[in-house]
């Protein structure tokens, strides 16, 4: 297939790479075209504006920060809306608000063009040996006609219903993993405290029932004061925003989530956005407290 590329970061540049090996014909553009210059130099094509891209491509991928930054890709000055024909499809695999999915999803059916968000899970590890979880928002049809391309990028595809829908299913995700790397955190705390060692304690709780890939890689971390960005808690920040807001809007009761919604707030505030998120465990430590 013809595909588009945009979000040649840490996960994109693989998932770009995967897609190429499996035969397909790649086009790139790029904010800063540095960012380009590996995957040019390894036969994708340079495009100068997110319409020419479009205008070339049965699918253009999408893997970059924000709600914001998507529409702006999508319905910008030669934003891809502008070049894409009928027929060609969209899929988001970045993670933003499941309104601006449906927003997107309602343009681009006006011209013809089809949609998914289909945000990811696996984290960096993941897009580099092709076994991300996807979930699709969007309709069917569409989804059958990429999974081609989501089989060169991940290991699970599960269609969750209809647009926006695979956001929602991404919000859950983040809400459980990060909930997950604050119980962690407070854990290792909890054994700082007392003065034990902490890799013994991780090892200790990864034999039993409170063995979870979070507290294997985040606790990992925490036990080693790792706190360079396997993925920067800013990142962590902007899900939780999308969260709690669909939360307010809906009236959903989240009140564990909204306790870790209050330490990355925190974290932020001290200067800890481009850490990685196992730096929660330093909100928790104080000066004053000493082992038991």
């Amino acid at each position: 297939m013809k595909v588009g590329f945009v979000g040649l970061g840490v996960m994109g540049l693989p998932m770009a790479r995967h897609l190429m090996a499996a035969g397909h014909t790649l086009a790139v553009w790029a904010r800063r075209p540095a960012a380009a210059e590996a995957l040019l130099a390894e036969g994708a094509t340079w495009c100068a504006t997110p319409a020419a891209l479009a205008a070339q491509c049965e699918v253009v991928i999408s893997i970059i920060t924000a709600s914001a930054d998507v529409e702006q890709l999508a319905l910008g000055p030669a934003g891809l809306i502008e070049g894409f024909a009928p027929g060609a499809v969209h899929v988001d695999m970045s993670t933003i608000a499941p309104a601006s999915a449906r927003r997107l999803a309602a343009r681009y059916a006006e011209r013809g063009v089809g949609w998914l968000d289909a945000p990811v899970s696996g984290g960096e590890q993941g897009a580099r040996d092709a076994t991300l979880a996807i979930m699709a928002g969007g309709e069917a049809a569409v989804l059958a006609r990429v999974r081609p391309l989501f089989e060169c990028l991940g290991k699970t595809v599960v269609h969750i219903g209809a647009a926006g829908a695979g956001q929602v299913a991404k919000a859950c995700n983040q809400m459980v993993m990060v909930n997950a790397i604050q119980a962690s955190a407070e854990a290792m705390r909890l054994a700082g405290a007392h003065g034990l060692d902490l890799a013994k304690v991780r090892e200790a709780l990864m034999g039993g029932s409170a063995a979870s890939r979070v507290l294997d890689v985040m606790g990992g971390r925490m036990a080693r004061r790792d706190f360079v960005p396997g993925i920067q808690a800013r990142l962590h920040h902007k899900d939780f925003a999308i969260l709690m807001d669909e939360a307010r809007r809906l009236g959903a009761p989240l009140p564990v989530a909204a306790q870790t919604w209050q330490q990355l707030n925190a974290l932020m505030a001290t200067g800890g956005a481009r850490d990685d998120t196992a730096s929660l465990l330093r909100m928790l430590e104080t000066k004053e407290t000493k082992p038991c």
